[in-house]
């Protein structure tokens, strides 16, 4: 008798099938394909939404650099510009910050404190965009116009970056709005990546006569670089969706300017602005089409991230 034949699974008998574990494990089956269907759904339906505009404007909403509702122009290059440009310098500056106090909380502070604080810093997640929104407008953006901006134009204004009139709201503003928002996402993730490097690793750098900075670059830093790229990964994909908080402080004006000063506009606030204001088919269609860009680019970064993840665990 063939070996193998005994591991095939029976078939089920009649009581099997009206048994809790049955229902339980059919139910949680059917549970996580319905995500599937709900993503391919949710897909399938911005499709639906910016076919008009992909059969009318065809290349055009790609190579227009205009956005004008009024006169039926639709260009996404600027607003493209302003997503990604506001979603990695606002990653460039929480990736130090976030890197530096997961260090700080995991390997030099006391438990107790290293708890204390990560719980602060977590919290801040908590905090709902539009709260961060009226933080900037009432606190952050007043002190851009009259302090931050100034001294930025007086110092460093023979880069195109820091030229122009300080208004307060614009690029800037949004940039800082969003890094403060994705530290948290950034340090929880981190922090969790130096959590799991082993004790013993950092012992072994430490016996070979490595001083504790040493230890951590080697056996930290050097040993996580793929595990921190896939954080930012995750962190970024939650700026380029950041809708609230950016459009009360980045002046929601599709331009492209060198000039950080300047107002833009992003792909996720475009659509919140103007979707229940939009009067022609044409328009709800570009709205669409600009919702299924951004969540192609937003499930990408995402599917990287967790690629790199998978990895990374293995």
């Amino acid at each position: 008798m063939n070996p193998v034949s005994k591991l095939k699974p029976k078939p089920l008998k009649k009581e099997q099938f009206l048994s809790p574990d049955f229902f339980f494990y059919w139910s949680l089956k059917g549970f996580s394909l319905s995500f599937i269907f709900l993503l391919f759904s949710i897909a399938f339906y911005l499709y639906q939404q910016a076919m008009p505009a992909m059969i009318h404007l065809n290349w055009e909403f790609f190579s227009q650099f205009t956005w004008n509702p009024s006169k039926s122009i639709f260009g996404i290059p600027p607003l493209v510009y302003g997503t990604f440009v506001s979603s990695f310098l606002a990653l460039f500056i929480s990736m130090p910050i976030s890197i530096g106090v997961a260090i700080l909380v995991t390997q030099l502070l006391p438990p107790l404190l290293s708890h204390f604080i990560g719980f602060l810093i977590e919290m801040l997640a908590a905090i709902p965009s539009i709260v961060y929104g009226l933080w900037g407008i009432f606190v952050l953006v007043p002190w851009l116009e009259h302090t931050g901006q100034p001294w930025l134009a007086k110092y460093l204004g023979f880069l195109p970056f820091f030229q122009g009139y300080s208004y307060g709201v614009g690029m800037l503003a949004a940039i800082l709005i969003l890094a403060l928002m994705i530290t948290p996402t950034l340090f929880s993730l981190t922090r969790e990546i130096f959590i799991s490097i082993p004790h013993s690793s950092k012992e072994a750098i430490l016996a070979l006569g490595a001083t504790r900075w040493e230890m951590i670059q080697i056996s930290i830093l050097h040993a996580t670089k793929r595990g921190i790229f896939s954080a930012a990964l995750l962190a970024l994909g939650r700026a380029l969706g950041e809708t609230m908080a950016i459009s009360m402080v980045i002046g929601n004006y599709p331009q492209i300017s060198l000039s950080l000063f300047a107002p833009a506009q992003s792909m996720a606030n475009i659509i919140a602005n103007e979707y229940m204001e939009a009067s022609s088919e044409l328009h709800l269609a570009a709205l669409g089409e600009t919702a299924l860009l951004l969540f192609g680019l937003t499930f990408l970064i995402h599917l990287l991230a967790r690629t790199l993840i998978f990895k990374y665990k293995s």
